[in-house]
């Protein structure tokens, strides 16, 4: 409409000049016509009357007749173009007053359809608009709201925010006539006819906010639970411990003397029972801490490759028991010490070799580790020629109490919960946990996982020979931990060769001079005894054995052969092995930390031990005994004060206190403050104390150290990690 009217005024502008200028010219011609007839009449001879003069003056009043006759229609023509103009000017401001009242009308009906709460104040704070929504919420009409100062009753106000653009929100509990409702303001500043006014949009968010308060409470709630739970499952986890610590150890004492073959069948079915049991609650104490979101992380420095080892050792018996080959190869490439929390990793590693252990019948398993895809990242592989996974179960194995064989009639038992636990504590590390399988081809396991260089890593874990230019035949039976080896030696330069058969070897042996000949037990000692005296003139001939099959070592030994690895052989073994001074017996366990023997491990220690439980008190006792030292009960926290400061009295302090957290009375913990504040004041030497408790959380750990307690033995107990524990407060005791 705009455009048309702009384009229709240059032709306005000509009719009227065209009209100004034919009446201009009419106008001049009337006048000149006048003038003359008059002045041609006054001025003739014959002025009475001349015919002549006559028709001029009747020719010039006709003449000007004819010139008014032709401005008044062309005035009439010009008023007809002006009219028809003004109503086509007045048609448009129709169709666009039209237009404007249907945009209002479609402004307000948007306005009403929103539901939202909207009031316009002038600068005054005066009403100018208000809708229906905002008439509802304060209960008048809208009458009586305009021109007016009404605000809503406010119960409660929040915060204030004004945003980049000056739009100011903020949230109000209102007290309506339906109830009370929160609104969500947004207050604008808005152009208006008298200046500007404030505009404000409020939406009802009544329902939101309860629906946040309701979920608010159910969080509380299930936190709360999830605390409940937590406490239920420590105070389990204690009580089920306590009386599992007198079975295991007393099955362990038990094991020590003479029992009849089926008294020793029985023995083992109650230990691994009872070991069983340990490992679910182990699992349901960890899942918890897990989903609670509490699994604490340690970094700290370790060696990788002896963790890894160790894991290997620990799963060997297992392994071996079922005839499984099980191995592991740690790349020289990698740090000899990372930093992580070696405890965690430890428990993916028997995780994931324990149920590949559990789900293969028959070959074996390996871990390697290798330096991963990016700096400090490692990549471990845990492979099996186990059942294998199909695809659709793959991704449900990582699931809380998932399991591949989860139907009623299956096979292999378990929680379902260590791979889960497994994924969850590599994630929480930043790394990944996957699977490749296919049924019957067995799984592999990929972990990649970030452990930062320790510092003074540098100095490598051992010092590898040179086998450069050696040749070395490796006979076994199973090619798993022979590849590994295999591997091994070739990265130390050696050139190796596995044969699977005792004929094929004795047919390779003749062809050449073999700088070492590895010889795999498995292969019964006839075919080992054949194979060591036609490899006589070999350098080395090395018999590999199970940790079970030390009682043949004489035999072997006399049989020809100059030294022997245990199976799972570790990397240091396999090197002590081609050193030059290398003797039968020099190597066999290089490496391995050596377990303290009972004749000298505590070197005959006085140790104090405040037990409530008589039957965890007389295992206690008894396995002391066992590792030579000499043991004084007590039944409480204060009986163990006073026993306690009874010996310093008579000049022989105890050397250790093994002390109950939980006891009648005085607890461990009140016990233990009570020993450090007596030796700070009388400045004597702090005795080593060790909490022995059947709790296992980081929060007992935590406080047991707080208390000034130097270590933490959960129960049940075993000789290896009790004289273990021992021997290491004794260390920190000398550092300190």
């Amino acid at each position: 409409m705009r455009r048309r009217a702009t384009l229709r005024k240059p032709a306005i502008l000509t009719r009227r000049l065209f009209s100004l200028t034919v009446r201009a010219v009419a106008i001049t011609s009337m006048s000149f016509a006048v003038s003359f007839g008059f002045l041609s009449g006054a001025m003739s001879p014959q002025a009475h009357y001349d015919p002549y003069s006559f028709a001029i003056g009747v020719s010039a009043l006709f003449g000007a007749a004819c010139g008014a006759i032709g401005i008044l229609m062309s005035r009439v023509r010009q008023m007809k173009t002006e009219l028809r103009d003004l109503e086509a000017r007045l048609e448009a401001a129709a169709d666009r007053n039209w237009e404007i009242r249907e945009a209002q009308e479609r402004t307000k009906s948007f306005f009403e359809a929103q539901g939202d709460v909207i009031v316009r104040r002038d600068g005054a704070g005066a009403i100018t608009y208000v809708n229906d929504a905002f008439c509802a919420l304060a209960g008048r009409a809208r009458e009586d709201l305009l021109a007016t100062p009404f605000a809503l009753p406010v119960e409660e106000r929040g915060e204030t925010h004004v945003l980049p653009d000056g739009t100011r929100v903020h949230d109000q509990k209102i007290a309506a006539p339906d109830g009370a409702r929160w609104i969500a303001w947004r207050d604008v500043a808005v152009r208006a006819d008298g200046g500007s006014e404030t505009q404000s949009v409020g939406r009802d968010m009544t329902e939101r906010v309860r629906a946040e308060r309701a979920l608010a409470e159910a969080r509380d709630q299930a936190e709360a639970a999830s605390r409940a739970k937590s406490r239920f499952l420590a105070m389990v986890s204690h009580e089920i411990r306590t009386p599992l610590n007198g079975i295991l150890g007393m099955a362990d004492l038990l094991g020590d003397t003479q029992l009849t073959p089926e008294q020793a069948t029985y023995l083992k079915a109650m230990k691994t029972s009872g070991e069983t049991l340990l490992s679910l609650i182990e699992e349901v104490l960890d899942f918890s801490k897990i989903e609670a979101g509490r699994l604490d992380l340690a970094a700290r420095p370790f060696p990788l490759a002896a963790l890894v080892e160790e894991a290997v050792e620990l799963l060997g018996p297992r392994a071996q028991a079922k005839g499984l080959e099980i191995g592991c190869y740690v790349d020289e490439r990698l740090p000899a010490r990372v930093v992580g929390d070696a405890a965690r990793l430890r428990q993916v590693l028997f995780n994931l070799a324990g149920n590949a252990v559990k789900f293969t019948e028959r070959g074996g398993i390996s871990i390697i580790v290798e330096p991963g895809a990016v700096p400090d990242a490692i990549a471990i592989s845990v492979r099996d020629t186990g059942i294998g996974i199909s695809p659709e179960d793959q991704a449900r194995i990582f699931l809380d109490f998932e399991q591949a064989d989860g139907g009623s009639t299956r096979k292999f038992g378990g929680t379902g919960l260590g791979l889960a636990i497994s994924k969850r504590i590599i994630e929480g590390m930043g790394g990944a946990l996957t699977v490749d399988s296919a049924p019957g081809e067995g799984a592999t396991f990929h972990v990649s996982v970030a452990l930062p260089r320790a510092d003074g890593a540098d100095e490598p874990a051992l010092s590898p020979p040179d086998l450069a230019g050696n040749d070395v035949l490796i006979v076994a039976p199973a090619a798993i931990e022979a590849s590994l080896i295999a591997r091994r030696l070739q990265r130390w330069g050696a050139r190796a060769k596995i044969v699977g058969d005792d004929q094929v070897a004795k047919s390779l042996l003749p062809e050449q001079l073999w700088s070492a000949v590895l010889i795999d037990h498995a292969l019964g000692t006839p075919a080992c005894a054949a194979l060591a005296r036609l490899a006589a003139a070999m350098p080395r001939r090395i018999v590999l054995v199970t940790p079970a099959m030390r009682n043949e070592l004489a035999a072997l030994k006399e049989a020809g052969f100059t030294g022997y690895l245990i199976k799972p052989v570790r990397a240091a073994s396999l090197a002590a092995r081609f050193s030059p001074n290398d003797r039968f017996d020099s190597a066999a366990t290089a490496g391995i930390a050596a377990a303290p023997s009972e004749s000298h491990a505590g070197g005959g220690l006085s140790i104090l031990v405040a037990e409530d439980n008589e039957i965890n008190a007389l295992l206690a006792r008894a396995l002391l005994l066992k590792l030579g030292h000499r043991p004084t009960m007590a039944a409480s926290g204060a009986a163990a004060i006073e026993s306690w400061l009874a010996a310093r009295a008579a000049g022989i302090p105890y050397d250790r206190v093994l002390m109950d957290l939980h006891m009648p009375g005085m607890d461990g913990l009140e016990a233990t403050r009570r020993m450090r504040a007596i030796e700070a004041e009388t400045d004597a030497p702090r005795t080593p104390i060790l909490a022995l408790t059947a709790n296992a959380s980081a929060e007992d750990r935590d406080a047991c150290l707080a208390a000034g307690m130097d270590g933490f033995l959960v129960k049940p107990l075993d000789r290896e990690r009790l004289a273990a524990a021992l021997a290491a407060a004794g260390r920190a005791a000398l550092a300190a």
